[in-house]
């Protein structure tokens, strides 16, 4: 199909007159067209990411080619079990192109396994160094040759995924899937994942959200020169970054060319970087609810909403009541405007990166390019401190373009820049401190919250997640104050207890967390809850290092489930 039939097909859904905005990638299976229309609106799967995930039996063309005739045959509206042979005879069951990975460095027991003084602590960490060997992924070489037939995008070296229905890689989460392999001593693994994202900038000009085609159009928090950055300094491979510093220029190029925006503030402009994804359609692997939720809004705002859903996804906050603040009903994904927000936690990381970038090019000898990028961070530090920042407050907080002021709603990225060393005062620390006393957060036993409205999405109260657990931990932990930072202690002394709790009677790591009333794997938004989980097992590990002398498995010890756990650990053991 043509893009202009494609434009025709989404008018003749009742998308309007607008503009017409390019597909999320070519293909006419994976990205857009009437036979993905037709397939994800007959929910054939209870997760629209099954059938996206479906590699194809033959080539694009037989299958499109089969599918008109269908399609001719039945009048375009095909019956749903018509619909579920044809899948069943053109597409291989989700998978086939991946197969299991053993890291070849993973090795019984590293070193920061030592450091961890509570005995039940330790033995859980030794079972979270074993998950990495069920996360290991590795493609067949016919994602290589026959690129056309599947979804999954190629790359040479294997990986590790965030686990359950994520069983391809993902932007954001890996950067803390490496913190715990570093600990793991898995270097090789670690550069492995590294250089198959630089390999995707230099294919691409960015790095998708994911590892799959329908992905491509939007990225996510961007942290590879952060993963370099922690990589090099583990092993002062400085041939590595040598090698692959115009890579990371050019992956912060794409975030100046595509995501910056000019906001005006105290009589001068600033730029500043926002998440927005100007693709059209439904997203994918998510098509039939997106396609359902803009039944809810007038036909000439559907394109809209789901430019706005693609940008949230590339938030990393899929979704939060923080893109539906200032919407007509903020409680309902409908009202999401995320593109219409400068987000804290988005410049940080840029700041971060700017200032990493500095520092790679002075260590390579070249003053110019370091120049270059110690300016950028502090015209960007100068416009967070003139936009986001909130001297009476104590914290940052995102923009809203539209409104032209801030949102002061609570979230853990409001204190990002602390955690991405985007400061000048290094009192803000204190400050951000008593922020987090006036919103009640340290009342919270069981993690932070990711936000104080309960909306239903599975970025909003009552979940936590690993990452902003971080962003929140170790901010506080660059302040010399000791009551600062024995609450950066508190606090990854409560995350610890909820996740060693929930392993204790699962005997699994999750995604995110429901820290209403005790802790329990979390809930909310477009699917269930997924085990695994590669940054939730990464910042467990990391914070069992940094603080393992200090650590206690705490008073869930009496609970039922952890003899569960007492006796996986000694069938272990025997088995070794």
């Amino acid at each position: 199909m043509t893009w202009e039939l494609h434009v025709l097909l989404l008018l003749g859904l009742g998308l309007g007159s607008q503009e017409a905005l390019p597909p999320p990638c070519e293909s006419q299976i994976y990205c857009h067209g009437e036979l993905l229309h037709q397939i994800q609106m007959a929910k054939l799967y209870q997760d629209d990411k099954q059938f996206v995930d479906m590699s194809l039996a033959t080539s694009p063309d037989e299958v499109l080619q089969s599918f008109s005739k269908l399609a001719l045959t039945h009048n375009s509206s095909i019956p749903r079990g018509q619909l579920q042979e044809f899948v069943q005879r053109h597409f291989q069951p989700v998978g086939q192109e991946l197969e299991p990975w053993v890291p070849e460095d993973w090795k019984d027991s590293p070193q920061f396994l030592q450091k961890i003084s509570d005995a039940k602590l330790r033995a859980w960490a030794e079972q979270l160094h074993q998950i990495w060997k069920k996360l290991g992924k590795k493609m067949k070489l016919e994602v290589l040759s026959h690129p056309e037939r599947f979804s999954l995008i190629y790359s040479k070296h294997p990986f590790i995924v965030p686990g359950g229905r994520f069983v391809e890689f993902y932007y954001w989460d890996s950067y803390w899937v490496m913190e715990g392999l570093l600990l793991s001593e898995m270097v090789s693994t670690v550069k492995g994942m590294l250089q198959n994202f630089l390999d995707l900038v230099e294919t691409y000009g960015h790095i998708p959200n994911g590892g799959r085609v329908y992905y491509l159009q939007r990225s996510q928090p961007p942290l590879l020169t952060l993963m370099m950055d922690l990589y090099v300094t583990h092993t002062k491979d400085v041939s590595f970054l040598q090698q692959n510093i115009e890579t990371l220029a050019s992956e912060l190029d794409f975030w100046t060319v595509n995501r910056t925006i000019t906001v005006n503030s105290g009589g001068r402009s600033y730029n500043l970087n926002r998440y927005y994804v100007p693709y059209g359609g439904p997203r994918p692997e998510s098509y039939s609810k997106d396609a359902d939720l803009a039944n809810t809004v007038p036909e000439g705002d559907r394109e809209a909403l789901w430019t706005e859903l693609k940008a949230g996804a590339e938030s990393g906050w899929d979704f939060s009541s923080r893109w539906l603040v200032g919407g007509p009903k903020p409680d309902l994904l409908s009202s999401i405007r995320t593109s219409k927000m400068v987000p804290v936690d988005l410049n940080a990381f840029l700041c971060q990166a700017e200032g990493l970038m500095s520092n790679f090019y002075s260590r390579l000898g070249n003053d110019t390019e370091a120049t270059k990028y110690r300016n950028l961070r502090s015209q960007r530090l100068a416009a967070m401190e003139a936009v986001l920042w909130d001297e009476q407050k104590g914290a940052w907080f995102d923009y809203d373009l539209e409104k032209g002021r801030k949102n002061l709603e609570f979230y853990p990225s409001n204190l990002a820049p602390l955690w991405a060393g985007c400061f000048s005062d290094p009192s803000i620390i204190d400050k951000a401190l008593k922020y987090l006393e006036d919103n009640h957060i340290l009342t919270y036993q069981y993690g932070i919250p990711t936000s104080l409205r309960n909306t239903g999405q599975q970025w909003d109260l009552p979940n936590a997640w690993a990452p902003l657990q971080d962003l929140v931990i170790r901010g506080l932990a660059k302040s010399a104050s000791p009551r600062t930072q024995e609450v950066a202690f508190q606090l990854a002394q409560n995350w610890i207890r909820t996740n060693f709790k929930v392993y204790s009677q699962t005997s699994a790591m999750f995604e995110k967390y429901d820290i209403s009333n005790g802790g329990h794997p979390g809930g909310g938004g477009e699917y269930e809850v997924q085990e695994g989980f590669g940054w939730t097992n990464g910042l467990a590990l990391m914070l069992l290092d940094r603080y393992g002398d200090q650590l206690t498995s705490g008073s869930q010890l009496a609970s039922p489930g952890l003899h569960c756990l007492v006796a996986v650990l000694l069938i272990s053991l025997l088995l070794q």
